[in-house]
C-alpha cells in the first residue's frame, strides 16, 4: 500500500501545545511532532480544560467506545478517521476473588474484548490518526507482540505501510497477525530493546513515522481514555486503587493524566486512586528505581519473564512512571514467575476469564499488598487484565503444568 487511502484528520482545537515536561518546552502542532526538539523527551498534550468545561456534559456523553471522550483527544469532533471499535471495555465484579483476598469491592478491567484482543489498540488508534494528521504514509515501531498487531491493523485500516521488529522469541502467533494485516515484519534476538535498535536502519525517518512507546504524543492520549472510562464506569466516584502491568509505562501515565484532567473538570468525587506499577522480579526497573527513591530507571540486564509485555528493559518514560505513581501515593510491586502463573489459572478458574501473563501479575501483586497491609479491605480496588490470554500458548502451558502438580501434589498428600 504506497497510497493514503483515508483522509487526514483535523487537530482539536480545544489543544493548546504539545508540552515537554522534562524541560518545559512548548510545540505547536504546525508541523510533525515526534519528541521535545528541545531535549528529545516524551511530549504530553495539553488542552484548554475550560473551554472543554464549558462545551461539554458528562451526562452527554455519547458512542459506546473511547471516541466518547472525543472532546479531550486530539482530533476534532466528528468520525475517526480510522476506527475499529477501541474502547468500551467491561469493569467486570470479581465475587470469588474478591472473598479470597478479603476485598469486599474487587474489579477486572479486561481489554482483551478490544481489537486484536488488547488494550494496545486504544494507544495506536490514537497513534495511526496522528499520523495521518501529520501527513505520514508510513509508520514503524518495534513490539513485544500486541502493539505491533495493533499497529499493523490500523495501518490496514488507514491505507498505509507498517514495519515491526520484534524479539525472535515472541509468539509465532503475533508475527502471523501482524503479516495478515500486510505489515513487514522483522524477528530480532533480544528483548525490545534490540528490537528498538534495529529498527532504526530499517524504517528510518522522516519517511517512517516511530509510533513506539511516548515516541509520539498521541499513543498515550488513547491510553488515558482507561482513566476516564473506569471513572465513568464507577460512577464518577474514583476507585481508591489500581494495579496496572508496567512494560513501558503508556496507560499508567495515561490514567493519570486522565484522572487530574477529570479533577480539574470537576466531573469526579473522591480522591486521586493509588496507583500500583505491577512489574516481573525477572524485569523490574522501575519497583528498583522506586524503591531506591530514583528519579529515573536503570536499564534492566538480562530481562526474563513470560508476561513478555512486561520484558521492558528501560522505559523511555521512566520520569513521567515514576512521577505518576509517587503523585498518586502509589507503589510499585514485583511478582515471581509463579505468583502470577497462578494469577492467570485463578482468573479462569475463579472468574472466567482467560488472563494473559501480565493480566495474572495485577491478582498477584494484590495478594503481595494484602499480605503486608498496603490494601485494606475497606479499599475498592481495579485489576487489571491488558489481553486475552490466547496469545500467549507458552505461558498457559507452563501454568497449567504448574496447576496440574499442585494438584497432583495435594492428591498423593491426602492419599
Amino acid at each position: 500500500m504506497a497510497a493514503v487511502d483515508a483522509p487526514r484528520p483535523s487537530f482539536n482545537p480545544r489543544i493548546v501545545a504539545l508540552d515537554c515536561p522534562e524541560c518545559g518546552r512548548s510545540h505547536d502542532l504546525s508541523q510533525p511532532r515526534a519528541v521535545c526538539e528541545g531535549c528529545g523527551r516524551p511530549l504530553l498534550a495539553r488542552y484548554d480544560l475550560e473551554r472543554i468545561g464549558a462545551e461539554t456534559r458528562r451526562d452527554a456523553l455519547t458512542g459506546s467506545d473511547l471516541w466518547r471522550y472525543r472532546a479531550a483527544l486530539p482530533f476534532a469532533v466528528g468520525p475517526a478517521t480510522v476506527r475499529l471499535g477501541e474502547g468500551g471495555t467491561p469493569l467486570l465484579p470479581l465475587a470469588r476473588l474478591g472473598r479470597a483476598t478479603g476485598i469486599a469491592d474487587l474489579t477486572l478491567k479486561d481489554e482483551a474484548p478490544n481489537p486484536t484482543q488488547s488494550f494496545k489498540a486504544r494507544g495506536l488508534a490514537l497513534a495511526v490518526n496522528g499520523a495521518l494528521a501529520f501527513g505520514k504514509q508510513a509508520i514503524a515501531l518495534p513490539s513485544a507482540g500486541n502493539a505491533g498487531s495493533a499497529a499493523a491493523a490500523y495501518a490496514a485500516a488507514a491505507g498505509i505501510r507498517c514495519r515491526i521488529t520484534v524479539p525472535d522469541d515472541t509468539p509465532e502467533i503475533f508475527a502471523a497477525e501482524q503479516r495478515a494485516f500486510g505489515a513487514e515484519v522483522r524477528l530480532v534476538p533480544g528483548t525490545i530493546a534490540d528490537a528498538g535498535k534495529a529498527l532504526g536502519p530499517w524504517a528510518p525517518a522522516p519517511e517512517w513515522w516511530n509510533v513506539a512507546t511516548f515516541k509520539e504524543p498521541f499513543r498515550l492520549e488513547g491510553k488515558k481514555t482507561l482513566g476516564w472510562e473506569i471513572a465513568e464506569q464507577c460512577g464518577w466516584r474514583l476507585p481508591d486503587v489500581i494495579l496496572y502491568p508496567t512494560g513501558g509505562g503508556t496507560g499508567l501515565v495515561g490514567m493519570w493524566r486522565a484522572f487530574r484532567e477529570l479533577e480539574a473538570l470537576g466531573w469526579v468525587e473522591g480522591d486521586m486512586p493509588r496507583l500500583i506499577a505491577v512489574q516481573p522480579t525477572g524485569c523490574a526497573p522501575v519497583v528498583r528505581a522506586f524503591e531506591a527513591g530514583e528519579s529515573r530507571a536503570k536499564p534492566w540486564e538480562n530481562a526474563r519473564t513470560a508476561a513478555l509485555g512486561l520484558r521492558v528493559p528501560g522505559p523511555f518514560a521512566d520520569t513521567l512512571i515514576l512521577e505518576a505513581i509517587r503523585g498518586s501515593g502509589g507503589t510499585a510491586v514485583a511478582v515471581e514467575e509463579d505468583e502470577l502463573l497462578e494469577g492467570m489459572t485463578d482468573l479462569a478458574a475463579h472468574e472466567g476469564c482467560f488472563a494473559c501473563p501480565e493480566g495474572g501479575a495485577t491478582l498477584a501483586a494484590l495478594r503481595r499488598l494484602r499480605a503486608r497491609g498496603d490494601v485494606s479491605p475497606r479499599d475498592r480496588v481495579v485489576l487489571f487484565n491488558t489481553g486475552s490470554g490466547l496469545k500467549y500458548p507458552e505461558a498457559w502451558r507452563m501454568a497449567l503444568a504448574r496447576r496440574a502438580a499442585g494438584a497432583a501434589a495435594g492428591s498423593g498428600a491426602r492419599s
